[in-house]
């Protein structure tokens, strides 16, 4: 055989081995999307949604191991259609009062019409309030550690249409011991009931001792008292920490100190006009859950304006050079957020308990 009896063959072979590559390529970009295609166990599940159903009991008072329960069967641990796709995990229908995103699904029908949701944590909540309804008030006459009586009630109520629903519930909280997370939800609503209480009587006493910010003078300086409860007063044009620690009888390192600034490194120190100067430390946590933060304001400057020590705002909000002070959006002030930015479940709930 030879190059002038087959005259395609020299172009023809490196056109075909560029093909093969790109077939092989092809088949390990469709091995890996496959691999990450994995369905979801029920132990994935219970992980990812868990703190969900607890916080969804405290709120609604529906046993956390029900909802969960009720997410594995319905979403088949998240993997079904609806729960991929639109963020379905109940199998809720549309019904008439839905005014939001609709999907078409087959299910005893053709093409019936079920509720979309645009996160999943929004289908919990809708499914909480889905079963306060008056068809299924009933269930809320039951303990809610009665999980057996909670699934049998779901399918006298018609929630399913299966017979064997209430089982198959009460099948899943048996073997996957979900009844721990009732635990967990009943000691939230504790809390959260005592921490009601006890804000209630810390804002009666506010306002019966404090009914008006006080204002003091120390000479020719106004002294006043934050919304966070510590002393400060205001840097005049000129102003130093030294001099001023000499005007108000204290020591330099005590306002450098209450501060936060470097006594070495930024000695003397000689405040903006207008800017606030701490007369006392400033505290961990702030009075209210998030800090909306100012376009290019600093963690330094954010930490001033709310009183919570730089310290305190780095570890409740996860910062680090990798995770830097999210600019123009907000920080916790109160509680450690979540890796994905967000309040707990269990800091929602006394939230919503403060209101």
């Amino acid at each position: 055989m030879t190059e002038k009896q087959f005259p395609f063959m020299p172009r023809a072979i490196p056109a075909i081995i560029a093909w093969m590559i790109v077939w092989i390529l092809l088949g390990l970009a469709f091995s890996a999307n496959a691999q990450s295609l994995k369905p979801l166990s029920s132990e994935v599940y219970l992980e990812k949604w868990k703190d969900e159903a607890v916080y969804q009991m405290a709120i609604h008072k529906i046993p956390a191991s029900i909802t969960l329960a009720q997410g594995i069967l319905e979403s088949g641990n998240g993997n079904s259609t609806l729960a991929a796709k639109s963020n379905n995990h109940f199998g809720i229908k549309c019904h008439g009062d839905w005014t939001g995103k609709t999907v078409k699904h087959d299910d005893d029908k053709r093409g019936e019409c079920f509720r979309a949701y645009p996160d999943a944590a929004q289908s919990f909540e809708d499914h909480s309030v889905f079963l306060k309804k008056a068809r299924y008030i009933q269930l809320f006459e039951l303990e809610m550690t009665d999980y057996k009586g909670w699934a049998k009630g779901l399918k006298k109520c018609g929630y399913a249409t299966n017979s064997k629903y209430a089982y198959l519930l009460i099948d899943l909280i048996e073997r996957y011991d979900l009844t721990q997370y009732d635990e967990e939800g009943l000691k939230l609503i504790a809390e959260r009931e005592a921490f009601a209480t006890h804000s209630q009587q810390i804002d009666e006493r506010q306002i019966a001792l404090n009914p008006k910010k006080s204002v003091t003078l120390h000479g020719n300086r106004a002294m006043q008292i934050s919304d966070n409860h510590i002393q400060y007063t205001l840097a005049l044009a000129g102003d130093s920490y030294d001099d001023l620690a000499r005007v108000l009888d204290m020591m330099p390192w005590q306002l450098y100190r209450y501060n936060e600034i470097d006594r070495i490194k930024d000695s003397p120190y000689q405040p903006g006009a207008g800017e606030v100067i701490y007369l006392q430390p400033k505290r961990n946590r702030g009075t209210e859950d998030w800090l909306q933060l100012k376009e290019g304001e600093t963690l330094w400057e954010a930490s001033q304006r709310s009183g919570v020590s730089v310290k305190s705002l780095i570890r409740k909000n996860r910062l680090s050079p990798k995770n830097p002070l999210p600019s123009g959006g907000k920080i916790s002030l109160k509680w450690k957020v979540t890796e994905t930015g967000q309040l707990p479940g269990w800091a929602r709930t006394l939230f919503k308990a403060s209101r």
